[in-house]
């Protein structure tokens, strides 16, 4: 073993909240997620470029995100509304640096199910999960400035805005600024 380096293996969560469940993607999740990222306002945000196209829902549910796990990067995930069962959105963590202790997260929520508090509601629970459960030290968001909703979002999880990183992102649309929200274990206390 000299010379090799462990790649950490993202955990495996499911978390419940009393409107949600927060579970890893299904390969039979793959048809609503395709109709998630279909959406136009969602396509309008989402961190990659036009010419990428559209996100492949059985590839997002299966291939993609067991590389993403298996490689100590992050993890996909499901939203469901616990009232129905219902997948409503999804969560994704990346860009893990498991020196430190710090995953990024990433959500979108179905057209039918914004405006109800889901998407800060799962947020919030996968933040706190990573912490006390895996003992993360640091969870951050990244928003484009123009996403409103998103702030929203990353607001009532109860992240604080850190600042902004000038031309650090990408959008459908091109380059963006992205700023910088976090939940740290201090946060918990």
């Amino acid at each position: 073993m000299i010379g090799q380096v462990a790649v950490r293996r993202f955990p495996t969560l499911t978390v419940s909240t009393p409107r949600t469940e927060v579970r890893p993607l299904l390969p039979e999740d793959a048809k609503t997620v395709d109709g998630i990222f279909a959406d136009r306002q969602t396509r309008r945000w989402l961190p990659v470029r036009e010419e990428t196209g559209q996100i492949d829902g059985a590839a997002w549910c299966t291939d993609l995100a067991r590389q993403r796990r298996d490689s100590g990067d992050g993890d996909h995930y499901a939203v469901l509304r616990r009232e129905d069962d219902r997948l409503v959105g999804c969560l994704w963590t990346r860009r893990t640096d498991w020196g430190a202790r710090v995953t990024e997260v990433s959500y979108v929520i179905a057209a039918e199910a914004r405006g109800f508090g889901l998407a800060a509601e799962a947020v919030d629970a996968l933040a706190i999960a990573l912490i006390l459960e895996h003992d993360f030290q640091r969870v951050e968001l990244r928003v484009a400035p123009g996403n409103l909703a998103s702030r929203r979002v990353a607001e009532k999880a109860g992240f604080s805005y850190e600042g902004l990183l000038r031309n650090a992102g990408v959008v459908r649309g091109g380059r963006v600024d992205l700023e910088v929200w976090s939940f740290v274990a201090a946060d918990l206390r």
